[in-house]
């Protein structure tokens, strides 16, 4: 039950050879121990210990989980296909023991992969940030391996925009914008394509000497632009626009949401969430939207439910179908260095093939019209009536004061509590 299981393939929908169908694999892993609880197959973990669910998982070989139909190109016809895998770790077990414990059961998913017939591999959530992300399966594996890093990029940035468009305001360009986990791989791209398109930036994060040489990319990239960085968000958060949080911190506050000023749009990227969603009801004129969530083309079907609405995906697994349906089987994005020329490229093949970012969703629902009107109209409020918005402001950060610090689904408290020891020390800019 626990071992790789061979998938049947429906003769009708072609072979694992077909050659007139693209193929790739992904590989995901439970964000949280709550999903190990809810697989079928393990639905009596509940009753157990979740620190020893969460190490036992951590052991286990990687699982065959479905396959994936029904896309295909609008541009070229090109039918792609594909084969889901699991690792059972969360995140925590994942950064918490040696990359090569991770880098043995990834491998072990991409032999199985290549023999289904799969031309490319994506890494998924926590498993493109172990490690050196991705450089070392990519050396050992004999087929191509993305982490989707760069269209995870081009989907948050196309996400945020549409959704900063949602909240009222057309232009960008003359706001400020603020990246927390500004020198990870995802955090590193994203601020160095944002600060070309609004020039105003803040870039946050634990690690000060990559901030410096991050910041003087940026200045000699996008000349005029204006950067400023910290360690911390705080005393940057009332003037941004729009911020977009990038880490991988655990049972940490990631933003005093409070202080945002009013209308702001929050976009969160992380796997699991910075923001929660206890957090974000202190201030409701607050947009917070998941991000780098996307629509393959055709009628998509997974197999299985990878928690997202019908046919959408994860930007990273959209990479690797958008990458076979393209014909590019070559390692596209890895490391934690992303090229931002590759960042437009995979966007340019996103757009040809008829991929699209997935409609506004925050904390599992999707933001309906009636619901952004409120938030418009109560920021117009607080915006009118500096008075009213200091009352607003106080009273947020008092509730949030009352909710424990957490991210990634684990909450801050002393050592050996909570399963958040020694976490603060793990926490890097990573993702």
């Amino acid at each position: 039950m626990l071992a790789l299981e061979e998938p049947q393939i429906d003769p009708s929908l072609g072979s694992a050879t077909d050659t007139a169908i693209h193929r790739f694999a992904f590989v995901i892993h439970p964000l949280h121990v709550s999903y190990i609880h809810k697989h079928p197959t393990f639905r009596w973990t509940r009753f157990l210990p979740d620190r020893w669910v969460e190490a036992c998982g951590a052991m286990m070989p990687p699982m065959y989980l479905s396959r994936i139909r029904g896309g295909r190109s609008e541009a070229t016809g090109r039918r792609i296909e594909g084969f889901l895998f699991s690792l059972s770790a969360t995140p925590r077990q994942i950064l918490g023991h040696p990359a090569e414990v991770t880098y043995k059961r990834i491998l072990q998913a991409v032999k199985q992969a290549e023999r289904l017939g799969a031309q490319i591999f994506g890494l998924g959530a926590f498993t493109k940030v172990v490690g050196d992300a991705g450089v070392t399966i990519a050396r050992r594996a004999e087929i191509p391996v993305t982490s989707g890093n760069s269209l995870t990029v081009a989907a948050t940035l196309e996400g945020a925009k549409q959704a900063v468009r949602r909240m009222g305001r057309t232009d960008l360009s003359s706001g400020k914008a603020m990246v927390v986990g500004a020198t990870g791989a995802i955090g590193s791209a994203t601020s160095r394509l944002l600060a070309q398109a609004v020039r105003d930036v803040v870039l946050v994060s634990i690690e000060p000497d990559r901030l410096v040489a991050l910041k003087q990319k940026i200045e000699e990239e996008t000349p005029g632009a204006r950067v400023v960085i910290d360690t911390k968000a705080d005393a940057w958060i009332e003037g941004c626009d729009l911020i977009i949080t990038a880490t991988s911190a655990f049972g940490e506050r990631v933003l005093d949401i409070s202080r945002c000023k009013p209308g702001a749009v929050v976009c969160d990227v992380a796997l699991p969430s910075d923001i929660t969603a206890e957090e974000a009801a202190v201030r409701p004129d607050i947009l917070v939207a998941e991000s780098g969530e996307v629509l393959i083309p055709g009628e998509i079907d997974f197999g299985y439910d990878i928690g997202l609405p019908p046919g959408t995906a994860y930007a990273c697994l959209a990479e690797a179908a958008l990458l076979a349906m393209e014909g590019r089987f070559e390692c596209y994005t890895l490391g934690r260095e992303i090229d931002p020329l590759r960042v437009k490229e995979i966007f340019r093949l996103f757009r040809k093939h008829g991929f699209r970012v997935a409609g506004l969703r925050s904390f599992g629902h999707y933001v309906d019209e009636d619901e952004l009107a409120a938030k418009r109209a109560l920021a117009e409020e607080l915006r009118a009536d500096p008075a009213r918005f200091a009352q607003v402001k106080a009273e947020a950060g008092a509730r949030l004061a009352k909710i424990p610090p957490k991210s990634k689904g684990v909450a801050s408290g002393p050592k050996g509590r909570n399963g958040a020891a020694g976490w603060k020390d793990a926490i890097r800019s990573l993702f």
